[in-house]
């Protein structure tokens, strides 16, 4: 990815710093166990953290587990995003979005500090402000770049349209588009397409549907016929599934748990046939 060598399958920090978190010492524990698996991708965010509690929390999070670490933290690509906060709405925990160049480039600054580097590896713009021209917040994620604070750059929640101008405002900083992408929202496959066509890593966020809201289960039922034949998760078969979508493509699977991650990290080793490839979306 970019200038990085990573693994295929990283670790979607959100759910360890979010409500329903788990225990800080079961969300340290489960990064740890990824890690110790051989995952190299962590990805994390300004806005990792509960509504009305202290911000950044996920980012010192990830701090302190690698810090905790015993293994090659060289070796490990850690992402963050700016451009979300969290807010309530009607009493209940929502996301806001402030792409403002100048809190963007603060937040970056606040972010490199969280996670204890002078320079973050991949920082992601986290989704357009509808209030903000989109140029004028990408020209901030390049100034990003040239003030040292971040090394590479990628955009998330983005459009085609918005892919275009960012690879126009970016040039070669701009490594990575982070969308959704699972059996449950495969809306975005001209996106994906599009960003491995440009030469650009697609990561898929929530790849295995979410854990908040209600899912449409029937939409697994060929994926779970499968790994039934396989002696497999179906988790698994989904993360292969994704993966085998072109060269480029990389899945951040979420865990509250050690043991869920190392089986996610499996669907990377996991190689479907042309004839099971063909009976899924």
């Amino acid at each position: 990815m970019g200038s990085y060598t990573t693994t295929a399958v990283g670790l979607g920090c959100m759910g360890l710093s979010i409500e329903g978190k788990p225990s800080r010492e079961q969300a340290v524990a489960t990064i740890h166990a990824a890690l110790d698996a051989g995952c190299r991708q962590l990805d994390t965010a300004w806005s990792y953290y509960e509504s009305g509690g202290p911000e950044q929390t996920n980012e010192n999070l990830v701090r302190e587990a690698l810090n905790s670490w015993k293994g090659p933290k060289d070796e490990v690509l850690v992402a963050t995003k700016v451009g979300h906060f969290r807010n309530f709405t009607e009493g209940k925990p929502t996301w806001g979005v402030d792409g403002r160049p100048e809190k963007l480039i603060r937040r970056a600054k606040e972010s490199a500090m969280a996670l204890g580097v002078d320079s973050i590896d991949l920082l992601y713009l986290h989704r357009p402000d509808p209030k903000v021209p989109y140029e004028e917040s990408l020209q901030a994620m390049a100034q990003i770049v040239q003030e040292g604070v971040a090394k590479e750059v990628g955009i998330s929640n983005a459009s085609l349209q918005q892919i275009d101008l960012a690879r126009g405002i970016l040039g070669k900083n701009l490594v990575a588009v982070q969308n959704q992408f699972s059996p449950l929202f495969i809306d975005t496959r001209e996106s994906l397409e599009y960003s491995l066509h440009c030469g650009l890593a697609f990561v898929s966020w929530s790849p295995l549907g979410g854990f908040r809201k209600p899912k449409d289960e029937t939409k697994f039922e060929t994926f779970k016929q499968i790994a039934q034949e396989r002696g497999v998760s179906y988790q698994q078969v989904i993360l292969a599934w994704e993966l085998a979508q072109g060269e480029g493509m990389f899945v951040l699977p979420g865990a509250h748990r050690p043991e869920t991650i190392v089986d996610s990290l499996q669907g990377g080793e996991l190689q479907l046939s042309k004839e099971e490839l063909a009976l899924l979306p």
